[in-house]
């Protein structure tokens, strides 16, 4: 029932968005400051693990909020199931599989974020902006070059792996702030308000330019560790905490916002880096309705939730069933502020602007890349091709039958295969893939 009252307010509101006038316009002016950007980015935060996607005991009404004020996305993606290949897409604009390193990186791995990638927040320090990072980075070890800080960000304070890389396995993870260790295996309880904090105070800063915020969030990557005022609080368990704290923190942040005079020129941008870790049990969170999670290239793995606000300029009650990704944030904000994306270079993102602005993108394919940036699955339009499939759930759904071919429009769940019955598309799917392949081939990476 609450699944449905969600849905059904955010469709009779939806209409209302028609008759909306925005004091704005999404391409701002020339001379115009652009707009702040608030960056929100979960950790392994399931498709179907907030209450506006339909989750029936965690509580989320910041984020029900939010999604009321702006554009709830039934179809978005990340670029990959893995957390460190899904971050690199999200701030290049480029598939994991140009990064030239595999999908996680751990704190002794001898790569990261060639400095040669030209990064979000690079474009928008470029642009005027100042920049923040404040959370989990995993996109190097703290050898020269890999850390936020030379990477485009001006300002750092988090984790630079996941919160499960702890000894003994792993050496002691240290909370920087720069390139400066504050601490060593910092009480995880307090991370999320930590972050938060830091970053309400990073945009509070009185400052003339533009700021752009991204907040990678810890959790609710296992293992969990909701804030004392959190803890059991949720009727979903020590996972609902955790989200339910994140709820709590985009609460604060609009609010922040709202006391500053600044909403109205802020865009705040919510997702997740994969889906949700289900071998984790009651620990691991929801993929709702769709098949499997992270580290596979099933619906579960890749659709995350997304949902973008910015008031009075983007219409408000919008449910966009468009499929977009991560990586088109990069090319989407670079546009917002006037920069031009680096020609020098592939860059897979598509610009998102006529959908802020409520209007129709053209079709295009998304690649489903898996274990070791393995090209494995593609989508266009309604239909999605497997030719190679994984879980770590150790799984095989179809008894090893591939490729498999499913109409998500009809069957998100991936439950009927009808590869038998549409071989054409079958065919002019795999020749998308085939391409795709010869294409990064071809390219290679930084670190060749």
């Amino acid at each position: 029932m609450l699944q449905q009252t969600t849905v059904f307010l955010l469709l009779a509101i939806a209409g209302l968005a028609l008759l909306y006038g925005s004091a704005n316009t999404i391409d701002n002016p020339r001379g115009q400051q652009p707009p702040n950007i608030v960056l929100l980015f979960c950790d392994d935060l399931g498709y179907g693990d907030l209450h506006a996607y339909g989750h029936p005991t965690i509580a989320t009404p910041h984020l029900d909020q939010m999604a009321q004020d702006g554009i709830l996305f039934t179809q978005f993606y990340s670029a990959s199931p893995a957390c460190t290949a899904s971050r690199y897409a999200l701030l290049t604009g480029r598939y994991p599989v140009r990064s030239g390193f595999d999908w996680v990186l751990y704190p002794k791995s001898e790569r990261g974020l060639h400095s040669e990638e030209h990064t979000l927040a690079e474009g928008l320090k470029a642009a005027g902006y100042r920049t923040g990072c404040f959370g989990k980075w995993h996109l190097g070890s703290t050898q020269p070059g890999f850390l936020p800080l030379q990477n485009g960000f001006d300002t750092y304070v988090g984790l630079p792996y996941s919160n499960d890389m702890i000894p003994p396995k792993w050496p002691d993870i240290a909370l920087l702030s720069g390139n400066d260790t504050l601490g060593m295996n910092p009480d995880q309880s307090l991370l999320t308000g930590l972050y938060t904090q830091t970053a309400i105070d990073f945009m509070r800063e009185d400052a003339p330019s533009p700021f752009f915020v991204y907040l990678p969030f810890a959790m609710p990557h296992v293992p969990l560790y909701p804030g004392k005022d959190f803890e059991g609080q949720s009727r979903a368990g020590t996972y609902g905490d955790v989200v339910e704290e994140i709820d709590d923190a985009v609460g604060r942040i609009r609010a922040a916002l709202e006391e500053a005079g600044m909403a109205e020129n802020t865009l705040i941008l919510f997702t997740s880096d994969n889906g949700p870790w289900i071998i984790k049990g009651a620990d691991g969170g929801s993929a709702g309705h769709l098949r499997d999670g992270k580290g596979s290239t099933w619906e579960g793995g890749m659709r995350v939730p997304g949902i973008a606000c910015w008031p009075g300029t983007i219409a408000p009650g919008q449910v966009q069933r468009t499929p977009a990704n991560t990586m088109d944030w990069y090319t989407t904000l670079l546009g917002l502020a006037g920069q031009n994306i680096p020609e020098d270079r592939i860059v897979d993102g598509g610009d998102l602007r006529p959908l802020l602005r409520g209007e129709t993108l053209s079709d295009r394919p998304f690649f489903y890349y898996g274990p070791g940036n393995q090209l494995q699955a593609v989508r266009k339009g309604p239909w999605k091709l497997h030719r190679i499939t994984s879980s770590q759930t150790g799984l095989d759904y179809f008894d090893g039958k591939l490729p498999l071919l499913f109409n998500l429009n009809e069957d998100p769940g991936e439950r009927f295969d009808r590869s038998e019955q549409f071989p054409e598309v079958v065919t002019e799917l795999q020749r998308l893939m085939d391409e795709q392949m010869k294409a990064t081939d071809r390219v290679g990476t930084f670190w060749d």
